[in-house]
């Protein structure tokens, strides 16, 4: 008995969803959503049967006969707990890969992020006048070349290439400076021979002067 009254509910409920097909088809298209969002009252069967246009579905929908069912709720809660975990390593051992390193992370995605991290500091130190278009230009070619590994390389690079700069024109300018004071000194040294010189003539001239006799 128990089995012929599923039975028979089962073919009721068939029965009533076949008749509703045309509602249900309706009521979707006027509250747009899916189908299966519809709910329709089992209790106002009848009522709901006769209603054969949208301005019909629109009055029972205004009525709380059809209803458009919620959202069905899917929480996140464990996906960002689990995404928190892999953020500090978990689940990421051996067992948990699946694709090979490069695969996993292209070597060429770790190069293009470098030298955009290098190319951007670059511009940042040139615009604030920190280093000049030349030594930006030389550096720009080597950042190239696979010189620096990472931001604090080359920013240790750059400051050592600067005190190196500032070095070599302290040398130059204390060069200069020797040779400047060489020069003045060798000018002292010919001009203190020349007057020697000239004052030794002016006494040899005097010797050779013929001696003053007397009256005739």
């Amino acid at each position: 008995t128990k089995t012929l009254q599923l039975l028979k509910q089962k073919l009721q409920i068939a029965i009533y969803m076949s008749n509703l097909r045309l509602q249900k088809r309706l009521a979707s298209s006027v509250l747009k959503c899916g189908k299966r969002k519809v709910w329709l009252d089992p209790n106002e069967n009848s009522e709901i049967a006769n209603a054969n246009s949208r301005q019909n579905i629109r009055k029972l929908v205004k009525d709380g006969l059809i209803i458009q069912k919620p959202e069905a709720i899917h929480s996140r809660a464990r996906v960002r707990i689990r995404a928190e975990a892999k953020g500090k390593g978990r689940h990421m051992g051996h067992g948990k890969r699946k694709g090979t390193a490069n695969a996993r992370m292209p070597e060429k995605v770790i190069w293009m992020r470098r030298q955009r991290v290098l190319r951007r500091l670059l511009k940042k130190y040139r615009a604030d006048k920190k280093i000049g278009c030349h030594l930006y230009h030389m550096l720009y070619l080597r950042a190239k070349g696979n010189i620096f590994k990472n931001k604090r390389v080359l920013m240790e690079h750059i400051h050592k290439k600067k005190a190196e700069d500032v070095r070599a024109k302290q040398q130059a300018d204390q060069a200069q400076a020797r040779r400047d004071k060489a020069k003045a000194t060798k000018a002292k040294r010919e001009e203190r021979a020349a007057l020697k010189k000239a004052e030794r003539m002016r006494l040899q001239e005097v010797e050779d002067e013929p001696p003053i006799t007397g009256r005739p």
